[in-house]
């Protein structure tokens, strides 16, 4: 949801499909109750019994702050105390509705996702403590600016800190020969001001990885501008998580082998 119109979206179906989603077969009926700061509806489900559904307002709590209040609530219940605490359904008290991927996906990516990102610490660890430093933080092709007098970085806003191949890598492409002979390049001109750690190239496939799902992070953080929907049409499309999925699935093998070497 937008945090500047942060309801807007939430219209009686989508309130509706919330609820289903978590195994609450709802007959239709729907009711708003009073609350400002958040968003409380009361429905009917099929069953004839009713329930109430609290939607939090984004970005005023943190998860960590909303389960802290459910757990509360269920100890301020279990010594008899009368409240109304949530309902667990699946082991949670808390859910989440409406992201982008798809429902018969999710399950799917999040899997993938948590084993690329093994395979991250698994190349991190291979390369034991490199040093960082200053970067540019978003080094390719597209932000070095050629004139007469050569190649200039530009675009500077994502600088931070971290190893120096981050900086390096993205100026790869090609096969696996090319790269190498590219690598080779970049670092006989990269040694002539600083010296490079060779055991920072275990991390190459490792920060690919982590930018490939940084990249749909990305555009899911954007989405409430309307730029990026015009720009992205398939983001919200199966074959693109589909997609994505495969992606990440090329990328964990590949995080665990010997690392490209400059020719």
């Amino acid at each position: 949801m937008d945090k500047d119109a942060p309801y807007a979206g939430l219209t009686p179906d989508r309130v509706l499909d919330a609820v289903e989603s978590v195994g609450l077969p709802c007959d239709g009926r729907l009711l708003t109750l009073n609350s400002f700061e958040n968003r409380v509806y009361q429905l009917g489900l099929e069953e004839g019994r009713q329930v109430v559904a609290k939607f939090y307002r984004p970005g005023r709590w943190s998860d960590d702050a909303i389960l802290e209040e459910h757990a509360f609530s269920l100890e301020l219940a279990a010594r008899e105390i009368p409240v109304v605490a949530p309902q667990a359904i699946a082991g949670r008290t808390l859910h989440e509705h409406g992201g982008f991927v798809p429902p018969e996906l999710e399950e799917t990516w999040l899997g993938v996702v948590d084993q690329a990102l093994e395979g991250v610490e698994r190349a991190f660890e291979r390369a034991g403590d490199v040093a960082i430093l200053r970067l540019h933080g978003d080094c390719h092709q597209g932000n070095v600016l050629w004139t007469a007098d050569g190649p200039h970085f530009v675009d500077f806003d994502d600088s931070r800190m971290g190893p120096a191949v981050q900086d390096l890598w993205m100026l790869l492409s090609g096969d696996e020969a090319e790269r190498g002979r590219q690598l080779g390049k970049i670092l006989r001109g990269y040694e002539q001001f600083a010296e490079f750690d060779d055991r920072e190239l275990y991390l190459v496939e490792a920060l690919r990885t982590l930018r490939l799902i940084h990249y749909s992070a990305w555009i899911a953080r954007r989405w409430d501008d309307p730029a990026f929907p015009a720009a992205f049409p398939w983001f919200d499309t199966p074959r693109y998580w589909q997609d994505r999925i495969l992606e990440l699935r090329e990328q964990i093998p590949l995080m665990d082998e010997s690392p490209i070497r400059p020719a």
